[in-house]
């Protein structure tokens, strides 16, 4: 169960992407804080070019981004650019409105933080956001003593966010231990300023998963696929895999409209 406690019991350690000063949220230390709007609310997320995702997402965000397992632990990543440091979905700090943010981002500025003393996990709130502040905040953590109803729904959507990240977990290693990921990658030739074709580049090495794999598991593990929605992840995942073209034809206007400015 995810707490906000009333001391700072807990220190928080690591790097979370998106957050430079995640701390416990208290009230002793927040009663005062809360957030309010900014003109980019989404800049903090414009240089990340993969985010991860969970298993319950992919069926949302296979329309909108190519969805791929990436390195030893097969994680799984929405893919929102293709060049390093570009985010193609954020324009001016802002979302593009038609295609599918991950909740990862949604979650921002509030994370849980494992306090692994204490076996439970700690809200925290990354103190550095834009949007956090104790000067007249629209939206306060703290009603009096008690966590507000905003907080509360952010407590609900974290904890919600953990039951899928611990499900997605499990899922990834039903499949790695039925061998069900291939290797592959993408490539990316733009176009040179005389209009010519550039060099072809790799842009990504990543693990899929593929029909021909899945059509050669026994008929029991399929019904078990089938009946805990591994079946309907598996085959949004390879339906996203063709939005590659989408990034390619986002960067390459991107790219064009940066020239002719």
């Amino acid at each position: 169960m995810a707490k906000a406690p009333k001391e700072n019991p807990t220190s928080v350690t690591g790097n979370v992407m998106f957050y430079s000063n995640p701390q416990p949220l208290s009230k002793d230390k927040h009663g005062k804080f809360g957030v309010k709007p900014v003109d980019k609310p989404f800049e903090f997320m414009s240089t990340q070019h993969f985010i991860p995702i969970t298993a319950p997402e992919f069926g949302a965000a296979a329309a909108s981004v190519p969805i791929i397992f990436a390195g030893d632990d097969r994680s799984p990543l929405a893919v929102m650019g293709i060049r390093s440091g570009e985010n193609l979905f954020v324009t001016d700090g802002q979302f593009a409105q038609d295609f599918y943010m991950p909740a990862f981002a949604r979650r921002y500025p509030f994370v849980l933080a494992n306090d692994a003393d204490n076996e439970r996990f700690v809200v925290c709130v990354d103190e550095d956001a834009e949007c956090v502040t104790s000067k007249k905040p629209e939206k306060m953590f703290f009603d009096g003593a008690d966590a507000s109803g905003f907080t509360n729904e952010a407590f609900q959507f974290l904890q919600n966010f953990e039951r899928d990240r611990q499900s997605t977990q499990n899922m990834v290693a039903r499949f790695k231990e039925l061998d069900l990921f291939e290797q592959k990658d993408m490539h990316f030739q733009g176009q040179n300023a005389d209009g010519s074709p550039s060099e072809r580049q790799k842009i990504a090495d990543y693990f899929a998963v593929t029909e021909e794999r899945l059509r050669g598991l026994p008929q029991e593990t399929l019904k078990e696929f089938s009946e805990n929605g591994y079946l309907a992840v598996a085959h949004a995942h390879m339906i996203s895999l063709g939005n590659w073209q989408r990034l390619v034809n986002m960067t390459l206007r991107r790219a064009a409209a940066a020239q002719a400015n």
